[in-house]
């Protein structure tokens, strides 16, 4: 288990067939499911900030937008204004031009300065407009960086409270007990309303065992002497008390463990062995051979057939064609002190002497008093002269 609590219900016992992904029992975890509720609730209220601030934002643009014509609008009339002002202006210099030379009368002067005046205020007015106006525009902007702030802030929390529903929920998928691959259920350590104990703690809840049992793995302790000739893809013939009256089971070495036992001295190696029938029950004892792929010596001689000269080095006496002996060197290999084996200096199929007390010499004629039947040497074939 990887969550503490009550088992709510058992739904495979001993003996049933599960598939992998398949739901085996299921955990009661009343408080996750609490918390799952209210992070739900956390997402929604999260989710409704979002929307608030995505409607400032909206709102901010509106409001920019209202500002920025309310200043298109000014502009339009500053330029109503400046140019009745212009109008003023050419009317006041061409009145008290004439009031200079006698053709109006003073009051008429007047009254162009005041239009003057008049209009000077009103541009001035409209400027004072324009200049609320553009800093109408400038704070709605700054409204508008805050808002999309705001908007983000609110969106990545939003997020967060998803992905922490993610995780909630991958703790309850954990209330669920699955098969972790197809097999067979061999032993049930649970009943509905015991307590379980996540995995990690010192009084972890054994659930259940599940046995895969095709293909199933033999292991084979394999003594000190053979273990190092055993080799993958070896040979291995199998066979169970069960089934004493059939043939051996063959299958091929699969792995080894590369290592000594250092209680038992054997080497543990593995074969994996077709059960689709279901035949073969996990737990049992047979017996396994393997075949040792050995190397076989090219060229062996009796070990009595070899002699050494006084520096040591080995000879042998080869009989040739012409029936003369000729004192051969040759290279010894492997000895298991009956028969050597021959490396150098021979060839498969020649006649050498065996065991003799006389000492020969080179091109010494002899008479062969026996003839062996075949010409290869090997330990259980002894010729005589």
């Amino acid at each position: 288990a990887r969550l503490n609590g009550y088992v709510k219900e058992v739904l495979v016992d001993i003996g049933d067939p599960v598939r992998k992904g398949q739901v085996m029992a299921v955990i009661d975890v009343p408080e996750l499911e609490q918390r799952a509720q209210v992070q739900q609730a956390q997402i929604k209220r999260d989710e409704a900030s979002e929307q608030s601030a995505a409607a400032e934002v909206e709102l901010t643009r509106s409001r920019i937008e209202q500002a920025e014509a309310k200043l298109i609008e000014a502009e339009s009339q500053l330029a109503q204004v400046a140019a009745t002002l212009a109008a003023a202006e050419a009317e006041f210099q061409r009145t008290e031009d004439l009031v200079q030379r006698g053709s109006l009368q003073s009051r008429m002067l007047d009254e162009a300065r005041k239009r003057r005046d008049s209009e000077r205020a009103a541009v001035q007015a409209v400027k004072s407009v324009m200049g609320s106006a553009e800093a109408e525009v400038a704070v709605a902007r700054s409204q508008l960086d805050a808002s999309q702030a705001r908007r983000l802030g609110a969106a990545a929390e939003s997020e967060i409270s998803r992905r922490q529903l993610d995780e909630i929920e991958v703790l309850l998928d954990y209330a669920s007990i699955r098969a972790p691959f197809d097999g067979i259920v061999t032993e049930r350590f649970v009943n509905p309303g015991d307590l379980v104990v996540e995995e990690g703690s010192d009084e972890r809840t054994l659930l259940y065992e599940v046995s895969q049992l095709d293909p199933i793995r033999i292991q084979v302790a394999v003594p000190e002497a053979e273990a190092a000739h055993v080799s993958k893809d070896d040979l291995m013939r199998v066979e169970f008390p069960s089934f004493a009256s059939e043939p051996k089971i063959s299958c091929r070495v699969t792995r080894t463990s590369g290592e000594l036992d250092p209680t038992t001295r054997t080497m543990l190696v593995e074969a994996e062995l077709d059960n689709s029938d279901g035949r073969i029950i996990p737990g049992m004892f047979g017996q396994a051979t393997i075949e040792l792929d050995a190397k076989v010596a090219a060229n062996m001689l009796p070990a009595r057939a070899v002699r050494f000269d006084a520096s040591g080095d080995a000879f042998v006496y080869r009989i040739d064609e012409q029936d003369r002996v000729r004192v051969t060197p040759v290279v010894i290999g492997v000895d298991d002190g009956i028969a050597l084996e021959i490396l150098e200096g021979l060839e498969s199929g020649e006649r050498i002497v065996d065991a003799h007390l006389q000492r020969f010499q080179e091109g010494q004629a002899v008479a062969i008093q026996n003839r062996p039947q075949s010409a290869n040497i090997d330990p259980g074939t002894q010729p005589e002269l």
